[in-house]
């Protein structure tokens, strides 16, 4: 997306065709298996929505709401064409920036026809990795299409449409036989996470607008001159190769943070960047957290194994799958998810504690009662400012 010129930054199709090349097939299952596996994953969907709306009570006391967005059960290259079509649309507005300062003339033209292509290869090798490693996602982005449907538009300024719940059965798979753990426990293990994701964005309505309004902020900050994001590459490429390095490993840089944990993702953002990843990454750690207590909380009444389960799947999210995996992981920021996880469960768990479920739910009011970076760290005060109490 660095190259300028041409009607496309980036080869849309030679991404996906790149990833699906590149992606390894799934684990052996027979035809049959595969049906009951794709039966069984729709069916767990299904319970999982009555057991997070009451459970969460993000809908009051009614009980559960139909959310009017689909459930896709897909394999591996079935992921990369839906998170393309969601890419390509959360970054349109970038990408048309780019192109209105292409250069003119044939040059810039061809400059753009390779830029896109180097671009659209080195985006499928992303999703390649990513690929096997993601057992489901609520996506709020991707446009429908015949061959993935999403919910209905939902009313509204903005008119967005509903999204979809994808479940990566391969991937599913893959896991439960890796930790030795009861399938059919696993599978509904991982479909309380999702559905909690789903219920998050069908019971906020303004919660999907407001991701996105942040998303197009950052994008919108984007450093446009070639030279500069260039330079910020390289930065990051000295970070990782130890180039140019006159400190310690481990010791913190001018901006108080370790210098050897920081992703390519930390390097190419401009200071007001810094300051909007800031209150995404605050969103995204409630998410994740609140879909994990959910999980866990819901699943000792449905999931006989779940403390089994919870242990394993913890290990392995923390140990990775080798070196090189987890070199990728921390190039990519993968590591700063999994944080995510771990720091926002700790909020959701200490609030509801505190205030109960209710007194949680708070948390969904408005864009000005989400927590802090800050206020993920430290519960308590998050429940000062909006309940406008404090210990003892």
């Amino acid at each position: 997306m660095t190259s300028i010129g041409g009607s496309e930054m980036v080869d849309w199709n030679l991404a996906v065709a790149t990833a699906q090349r590149l992606t390894r097939p799934g684990p052996e299952v027979s035809r049959d298996e595969a049906r009951a596996i794709v039966a069984e994953l729709r069916t767990h969907a299904e319970e999982s929505e009555n057991h997070v709306s009451a459970f969460t009570r993000m809908y009051g006391d009614g009980g559960a709401r139909p959310h009017g967005t689909p459930v896709l059960i897909v394999d591996r290259p079935g992921w990369v064409r839906a998170n393309v079509a969601g890419f390509r649309e959360v970054l349109k507005p970038l990408l048309g920036k780019m192109q209105a300062r292409r250069p003119g003339g044939p040059g810039g033209v061809m400059l753009g026809t390779v830029g896109g292509k180097v671009t659209g290869v080195e985006v499928g090798m992303l999703l390649s990795f990513l690929s096997s490693r993601v057992l489901g996602q609520y996506e709020t982005f991707a446009p429908a299409t015949r061959e993935m449907p999403a919910g209905p538009v939902q009313p509204g300024p903005g008119e967005s449409r509903a999204g979809r719940l994808l479940l990566v059965a391969p991937n599913i798979v893959h896991v439960e036989r890796e930790l030795d753990v009861d399938p059919h426990d696993f599978r509904l293990w991982v479909c309380l996470h999702e559905e909690t994701h789903r219920t998050q964005f069908s019971a906020v309505p303004w919660l999907r607008d407001h991701i996105e309004g942040e998303i197009q902020s950052f994008l919108g900050e984007t450093e446009l001159d070639a030279s500069t994001v260039v330079e910020r590459v390289r930065q990051a490429v000295q970070t990782f190769s130890g180039a140019g390095k006159d400190r310690e490993e481990g010791e913190e840089g001018a901006d108080g943070e370790p210098d050897d944990g920081r992703s390519l993702v930390d390097l190419v953002q401009t200071p007001a960047q810094k300051e909007i990843l800031t209150r995404l990454t605050a969103v995204m750690s409630l998410l994740e957290g609140h879909a994990d207590y959910v999980m866990d909380g819901v699943g000792p009444e449905v999931v006989p194994s779940v403390a089994e389960i919870r242990e394993k799947f913890g290990q392995r999210r923390a140990s990775g799958a080798g070196r090189l995996d987890q070199a990728l992981r921390r190039l990519l920021g993968l590591d700063a998810k999994l944080r995510q996880y771990r720091d926002g469960e700790r909020f959701v768990r200490g609030v509801v504690k505190d205030v109960g479920m209710d007194g949680f739910n708070r948390v969904w009011t408005s864009p000005n009662t989400l927590p802090t970076k800050a206020e993920i760290a430290k519960p308590a005060e998050w429940v000062a400012r909006v309940h406008g109490r404090t210990d003892g």
